[in-house]
């Protein structure tokens, strides 16, 4: 295996492990409003992923990070032909971060209100458009034979798009559902879990219909094998949330994120952006990468870092891993 299929893989881990971890955090935002039924409960919500949310959009840094070194042709397409979804993503994080941070540092009722408003809001967003941007990825854009997006961000928004969009935002708001139900006592776990199985059956039929079409549009043996696993996986997580078991749900969301993001993957390979124009101006593992040099380096500053930032993230998670209620919220001290 070449250094360049190398480094997609990588970078396909690292955009995997970005919408597992990322996927419950953005799902809990948008629970803020769809669940919680008073500022306690949403503080509550806040608290779950409280001491591990900054920690999640590292994944996310390192995915950008890696694309940009290792095919940086791939990169300088990608932000340039999907500059506003890509900004409106990023306008969110950096909102929503300030968000968590700064809700809590005054009592009064129209800055908390304010704050967790925005909370749901750039929550709820990225969760869509993570899914417009990678459905367009692999469904093919407008490139160029200089390798240059041609086309407008009305493009961006086709059918399949937006279905992509739907099926990131129902399957994360289920995978933070199940995390709240994970992770909380009393009454609002019980009505996340009943929650969960409302979103789940809706993520369900929008998952299917989805990676149905890409298999139909670009698939392969492999993307099918994928395609069943993230389906059954789907089907079992809202059998293990119907019988209680918030662990198994969990892991089983996850799984389901973990297969459906690697069918994409698996479709795209060996191209990173296909152009819609002519196969022949598709951006590709060869043509967009980086020199092998370049690679080789990057190889072992990745296997030197990687392993300690997985160890200290998990153990970050074991570290607050217990569950919480209203009734153990401290007073807020402004």
């Amino acid at each position: 295996m070449e250094l360049h299929d190398v480094w997609f893989v990588l970078i396909a881990v690292l955009w995997i492990g970005y919408f597992f971890l990322e996927g419950f955090d953005f799902g809990v935002g948008i629970l803020t409003k769809l669940l919680a039924r008073d500022r306690p409960e949403r503080r509550v919500l806040i608290n779950t992923v409280g001491p591990v949310w900054d920690g999640n959009e590292v994944w996310l840094l390192s995915a950008g990070g890696a694309t940009f070194a290792a095919f940086p042709e791939w990169y300088a397409t990608l932000f340039s032909g999907f500059y506003l979804p890509l900004l409106l993503i990023l306008v969110c994080l950096i909102v929503r971060g300030v968000a968590f941070e700064y809700r809590a540092k005054r009592p009064e009722e129209n800055w908390q209100r304010n704050w967790e408003h925005a909370i749901f809001w750039t929550s709820l967003l990225p969760a869509f458009l993570w899914g417009v941007a990678f459905a367009n990825i692999v469904h093919g854009v407008k490139i160029d034979q200089d390798f240059e997006y041609v086309g407008t961000a009305g493009d961006l928004l086709n059918p399949y798009a937006l279905l992509g969009g739907l099926v990131t935002l129902t399957l994360f708001t289920f995978h933070g559902a199940v995390f709240t139900a994970l992770k909380t006592v009393g009454d609002i776990r019980e009505r996340a879990r009943k929650l969960a199985t409302k979103v789940g059956l809706v993520a369900a039929v929008c998952a299917l219909l989805f990676l149905l079409w890409t298999q139909v549009d670009s698939g392969d043996g492999k993307s099918l094998v994928a395609l069943v696993v993230a389906v059954a996986a789907l089907v079992a997580a809202l059998v293990a949330n119907q019988a209680g078991r918030e662990g198994w749900s969990f892991a089983l969301s996850g799984l389901t994120i973990v297969a459906a993001v690697t069918m994409l993957f698996l479709t795209l390979f060996p191209n990173v952006m296909p152009s819609s124009l002519n196969a022949d101006w598709n951006l590709t593992v060869t043509n967009a990468s980086s020199s092998p040099y370049t690679l080789k380096i990057m190889t072992w500053c990745a296997a030197i870092a990687t392993p300690v930032v997985m160890v200290y993230q998990g153990w970050t998670y074991w570290v607050f891993r217990k569950r919480i209620g209203t009734q153990h919220l401290a007073e807020p001290v402004h």
